[in-house]
């Protein structure tokens, strides 16, 4: 057992961010908490601080970040409070959502209501391979189709190298079978919104209450109900994070590496090699992946994206590229290139370069 007074130094996870406070769910079991002292039976289990970061990490510039495991000094045990020495080593980390040691990513799609759409699934499922961490699918929402296209739809999903768990959050359908590949990771969820993410965390964990949107009618979307990335402890172990999810993710990976994320392609490259290294498996000779598989036109357009997105990076990065980004409107995200001027030619000359024109001319004149 730690002993606490000998330390003062406590281990936790970062379970929540806002500002420059971290909520901090502390390691400390039970029967440790109980050693404690009555003094300290008001706290909750397991203990969470509200905590600040040691200037120290602030100068060397240590992000703190949902998912980290960090070092706790000084708790203040009545006021709930400590702050945060130290960050241990990382095991994974994602950008967007900013979250640390995420083990696996629960995909969560609906079967219906709105239509599972496969572009979109092509979409999610590319994004979350990327990660490189490990991906479960969920279709929910199973109880609006029949067993046969449940079959149906999990046949050519087990094509595309994913074997689907049909759950329904509303008639309890298979979300104790979902529960139990969440057992003991930290784990992402993530998808569309409407689909059920919010209603899914609510049933895993009572203590979360998300508000959860209804699906609008016109665009047969869910309004966006999640505000921030927050983790909530599972009842048998283990932490679960929901994620804003209503946008569709970008295709801001590397070309090359596209094809690796489809496992129907990897299964092929597995066995056999094409001609050329750089092959990015278009109309090139020899090619192994090019061929008659479901998600190839899925690859091809992904692939015309993550080109796109490359050139947009590679001409924001080049002061002398020809084209700008400019925004088209305010408030709106909307965006286009532009040819650019080119450097200081049409820059307006300033007062003081003026007048010291003038005075040069002055002096060679005398």
């Amino acid at each position: 057992m730690i002993d606490f007074a000998a330390t003062g130094q406590l281990l936790g996870t970062v379970v929540a961010v806002q500002a420059n406070f971290y909520r901090v769910q502390l390691d400390q079991k039970q029967g440790e908490m109980r050693e404690m002292g009555d003094q300290y039976s008001h706290l909750p289990y397991p203990p969470l601080l509200l905590c600040t970061r040691r200037t120290r990490l602030k100068k060397i510039g240590q992000q703190v970040m949902v998912g980290d495991r960090v070092v706790v000094e000084e708790p203040d045990w009545a006021g709930g409070r400590g702050a945060i020495a130290d960050v241990l080593p990382r095991h994974s980390e994602l950008d967007r959502p900013a979250i640390a040691n995420v083990n696996q990513i629960l995909l969560v799609f609906a079967v219906a209501d709105p239509p599972l759409e496969p572009y979109q699934l092509s979409r999610f499922l590319i994004k979350a391979e990327s990660t490189g961490l490990d991906v479960l699918l969920c279709l929910n929402k199973s109880d609006l189709i029949s067993e046969q296209e449940q079959q149906k739809v999990s046949d050519r999903l087990l094509g595309w190298g994913y074997q689907p768990i049909f759950i329904s959050v509303k008639d309890g359908i298979n979300t104790d079978q979902a529960a139990k590949y969440l057992s003991n990771k930290i784990t992402v969820i993530a998808g569309p919104s409407g689909v059920g993410k919010s209603s899914l965390i609510n049933t895993l964990i009572d203590s979360a209450k998300l508000r959860v949107g209804e699906v609008s009618g016109k665009l047969a979307r869910g309004r966006h109900t999640t505000r921030h990335i927050e983790l909530f402890e599972l009842p048998e172990g283990g932490l679960l994070a929901d994620t804003p999810g209503f946008n569709q993710p970008d295709m801001d990976c590397i070309p090359e590496e596209l094809i690796h994320y489809f496992p129907e392609a990897r299964k092929r490259l597995a066995v056999a090699s094409c001609r050329f290294s750089d092959c990015l498996h278009r109309d090139e000779p020899e090619c192994v992946v090019r061929g008659d598989w479901e998600r190839y036109e899925h690859y091809l357009e992904f692939l015309d994206a993550a080109i796109a997105h490359q050139t947009q990076m590679h001409q924001q990065a080049d002061p002398e590229s020809s084209m700008k980004l400019k925004s088209k409107s305010k408030g709106k995200g909307q965006s286009q290139y532009e040819p650019k001027l080119e450097s200081k030619k049409y820059r307006r000359i300033s007062r003081k370069t003026q007048l010291q024109d003038l005075q040069e001319l002055y002096r060679d004149e005398e």
